[in-house]
């Protein structure tokens, strides 16, 4: 199969004007530009992309991977697969380590079915003062034999902890010694303790000023930190109440290749306002926004990457840069750029075509139209 478009990104290469893709079983056999050799074609008038990437997804569609029963894996990642996210880690917010672990083994399925590319805990291991939608009576510091027993469970890709917490830098070093990505997240950490974070190993940021403290002249604290290492790829959520635009833009001109686009979906995604549950906690959705019920914190967001890609191009971006945090970087992130992220021969067929207004009108994942 060939599919054809007028403006091609994420070839690794300049933006391809005129090209076209073509597609053999599960993988992209060749970029080109002009006319396509022969065979089926279908033509899109827009802009073509590799399929979205999203490391931070809590559920979507009425369902929440914290469960981890297959019918709401399957639900939340067909909601988001028709919003171009090809490729997505399950997000699981804090609970009991014995809670976790288990829910973390049951995910093991999806993982080896393909529906997910892995777990990302967010948390117990988080600064109750930055706890935001978490349960506090679940947080804790992270105990060596906890965070064992976690890595041991199952295909875990992220943690995010706080690094302030007594025994965190230990814990960081034994995350990453695991191969796995340790985020600093819902943390009072100051600038300092960050960046010996970052020396101990950590290389991601979750959800950039969202959970943490703000920058203060005299108080640098975990954003300046994590924006000043050329090590580090930093989370944004742009849905418009995260994080505001002009910071959205300012980021994608000055660290385009260390932002990652990420939603933070919880199950009410896609879903009227109403009451749901993220985790142990009841949230209430208004327009659109998710916050808990009690305390009135934000409770992740009912964003898809499909509207955080629209956003972020409307906020000022350039639709390349924008594209490659919603694609390559995410998907370097989990050393998965030779598999995904990227329109290039020898990887998966995973593309989203879109209109003018970056809306998703197709997607391929693994070269079958998601229905």
């Amino acid at each position: 199969m060939i599919v054809r478009c007028p403006r091609i990104l994420g070839t690794g290469l300049d933006d391809v004007v005129d090209g076209w893709v073509r597609i053999g079983g599960d993988r992209i056999v060749e970029v080109g530009r002009g006319d396509p050799p022969a065979g089926e074609a279908v033509e899109h008038p827009g802009w073509l992309a590799p399929g979205y990437v999203d490391l931070h997804v809590h559920g979507g569609g009425g369902a929440a991977f914290q469960s981890g029963e297959p019918a709401d894996v399957e639900t939340a990642v067909g909601f988001h697969r028709r919003h171009g996210t090809t490729t997505m880690l399950a997000s699981l917010v804090s609970a009991d380590v014995a809670d976790l672990a288990a829910v973390t083994r049951r995910l093991a399925t999806a993982v080896a079915r393909g529906l997910i590319a892995g777990v990302h805990l967010e948390g117990p291991f988080l600064a109750p003062g930055r706890r935001g939608a978490h349960d506090v009576s679940v947080l804790r510091p992270p105990d060596p034999s906890d965070v064992r027993r976690l890595l041991d469970a199952g295909p875990v890709r992220v943690v995010t902890l706080a690094p302030e917490l007594p025994g965190a830098l230990d814990a960081i070093r034994t995350i990453t010694g695991a191969g796995v990505v340790a985020a600093v997240g819902h943390t009072d950490a100051a600038y300092e303790e960050v960046v010996a974070a970052i020396d101990a190993g950590a290389r991601l940021g979750t959800h950039l000023f969202n959970g943490m403290g703000p920058v203060h002249h005299r108080a640098p604290g975990p954003v300046v930190a994590l924006l000043e290492d050329p090590r580090v790829v930093v989370e944004l959520i742009v849905d418009g109440v995260h994080v505001h635009t002009a910071l959205v833009a300012g980021l994608l001109r000055s660290a385009a290749s260390r932002v990652a686009l990420v939603t933070d979906a919880v199950a009410a995604t896609g879903l009227p306002d109403g009451r749901y549950r993220l985790g142990s906690q009841d949230v209430v959705v208004r327009d659109g926004v998710s916050r808990l019920v009690v305390g009135d914190s934000l409770a992740g967001s009912t964003l898809t990457m499909e509207r955080a890609v629209a956003g972020a191009v409307r906020a000022g971006a350039e639709p390349a840069v924008v594209v490659a945090a919603a694609t390559a970087t995410p998907a370097r992130v989990l050393g998965l750029q030779d598999e995904v992220g990227s329109v290039a021969p020898g990887l998966r067929a995973d593309l989203v075509a879109l209109d003018d207004d970056f809306a998703v009108t197709e997607v391929w994942r693994a070269g079958e139209r998601v229905s």
